[in-house]
């Protein structure tokens, strides 16, 4: 696992304890073995044994389903392991070639505003994408980032589901660079039918996951932390 560091808000004091930790996996992660993960680092968040952390990472191919997920919008059960799962949302599809980014930020100690964090990922992923020439939308109602598509049709390219316990959040966002769309056609993703789902690979955007990378990394403070209270010891 590589260690990327390190980022602080504007105004907050340069102290180990409050750096934002930053972790890239270099091979797919079990889904099980995130959630296992992610839950004792922000427990350990919450007691201030734990730095804050941004893990970005790959899963094998499988489903999830959030705590809003519907039954029959599982519409291939065979086709891949399904995980049932604490965060908020809908069916969703994570595998090989999309870039699922886990944030685990102290929002209690950062103001709590759960409204303001989920707005901050949304335009951190639009301001990647920008960077990367495609012009990525929020639209009323629906969770995610959207492309315009020609004729009308919007495809979703990257998708939001965050849970947040003893003040700190996890879970997070999924970019989908290169992964196998076909996919999709197993769940109706995020429970829209009327919409369908993009890559960048799609898109017909050439950009490889460290590239990706590297965007997410630049904008994460100005998008995401500069909308919260900085942590000031």
């Amino acid at each position: 696992m590589q260690k990327v560091s390190i980022v602080l808000p504007e105004g907050a004091v340069s102290r180990p304890e409050i750096a934002i930790e930053w972790q890239v996996s270099t091979g797919p992660v079990g889904y099980e073995a995130a959630v296992t993960a992610m839950e004792a680092r922000a427990a350990a968040i919450a007691t201030g044994d734990a730095a804050e952390l941004v893990w970005l990472l790959e899963h094998p191919a499988l489903y999830t389903a959030g705590t809003s997920a519907r039954d029959a919008d599982l519409v291939e059960p065979a086709r891949l392991p399904v995980h049932r799962t604490g965060r908020g949302g809908q069916f969703t599809y994570h595998g090989p070639g999309q870039r699922v980014a886990y944030v685990l930020l102290n929002l209690k100690a950062r103001g709590g505003d759960l409204h303001a964090y989920v707005c901050g990922l949304e335009h951190w992923l639009i301001a990647a994408l920008a960077e990367l020439s495609v012009a990525g939308e929020i639209r009323t109602g629906r969770v995610g980032v959207w492309v315009a598509r020609e004729a009308g049709r919007e495809d979703k390219i990257a998708a939001i589901g965050v849970r947040v316990r003893r003040g700190v959040s996890y879970h997070g966002v999924s970019l989908n660079v290169a992964p196998d769309l076909a996919h999709f056609a197993g769940i109706v993703p995020c429970g829209i039918r009327e919409h369908g789902v993009t890559s960048l690979a799609d898109l017909g955007v050439p950009t490889s996951m460290d590239g990706v990378d590297a965007a997410l990394h630049r904008h994460f403070d100005r998008e995401v932390l500069e909308r919260l209270k900085p942590i000031i010891p």
